[in-house]
């Protein structure tokens, strides 16, 4: 696999752009989380399901930015170090995600703007593809090209909740899914293209392979959602629980 070749200025305007990235990815997480918690839709009275979730997937924000300045930095001893807590970190974050998605649907019935069978099987596809990316960044390790771009891609997918928080996603029913949780995280991998053209003349084939294997496996997961398979998993899914009182096709929630 090709990489791109780097003079040392060339190489740390790079590092100093990746940087700046997450900490634009970063911002759009916690923004959104701060805005649901100081507009009063969320709360920190819930279950201890949703606060180990949230320091699970909050411990590797703060992972993802740590590992960007330690190699700004030119710490990269540490940063390998580091990195080999994706190991354990990545499959909690797997678990913790489905965990929440299983709650979220069963005991409220999803977020009322996304359809139930979409969210059912979307958000895993999603989290299973964020680890996948993840896994082949580790083996990509010694291709720094690879694997910072392959690293990018699987944290700009976690800033999916971020926007949906940020956006008044009762109106954008019912493209919700696809404009928080696809089109506005693809915002970030599509400025990095960008930069690898003014800096290098090309783009990086990372960012093709890593955006096409993320929209590619969310349209199969929409086609199994839509499908009649996918309406009556997730009739079984919600069947016996709260979550089955509520229309499965998304909804305004009441003012």
């Amino acid at each position: 696999m090709a990489s791109v070749s780097f003079s040392a200025p060339m190489e740390r305007g790079e590092l100093r752009f990746f940087l700046v990235m997450a900490c634009a990815m970063a911002a759009t997480i916690v923004g959104g989380f701060s805005l649901d918690l100081a507009t009063g839709r969320s709360t920190f009275a819930v279950p201890i399901i949703v606060h180990l979730h949230a320091v699970i997937f909050m411990g590797w924000v703060g992972l993802y930015l740590a590992q960007n300045a330690l190699v700004f930095g030119g710490n990269r001893k540490l940063h390998r170090k580091l990195g080999w807590v994706s190991l354990i970190w990545v499959p909690l974050m797997v678990a913790a995600g489905l965990a929440i998605m299983r709650f979220t649907l069963q005991q409220r019935g999803g977020p009322p703007f996304f359809d139930q069978n979409q969210f059912l099987v979307s958000n895993p596809v999603a989290l299973f593809t964020f680890a996948g990316l993840v896994a082949w960044a580790v083996t990509m390790r010694r291709d720094t090209g690879w694997h910072r771009r392959l690293m990018f891609v699987s944290f700009a997918m976690l800033t999916g909740p971020g926007w949906g928080r940020l956006l008044p996603m009762p109106l954008l029913i019912p493209y919700g899914w696809y404009i928080s949780a696809i089109l506005l995280p693809l915002i970030f991998p599509l400025i990095g293209m960008l930069a690898d053209k003014r800096r290098h003349g090309r783009v990086h084939p990372a960012w093709l392979w890593a955006i096409g294997i993320f929209v590619g496996l969310q349209i199969l997961a929409d086609l199994i959602a839509y499908s009649p398979v996918g309406y009556q998993f997730t009739e079984w899914f919600l069947a016996g629980t709260p979550g089955a009182d509520r229309q499965m096709q998304a909804f305004a929630p009441p003012m």
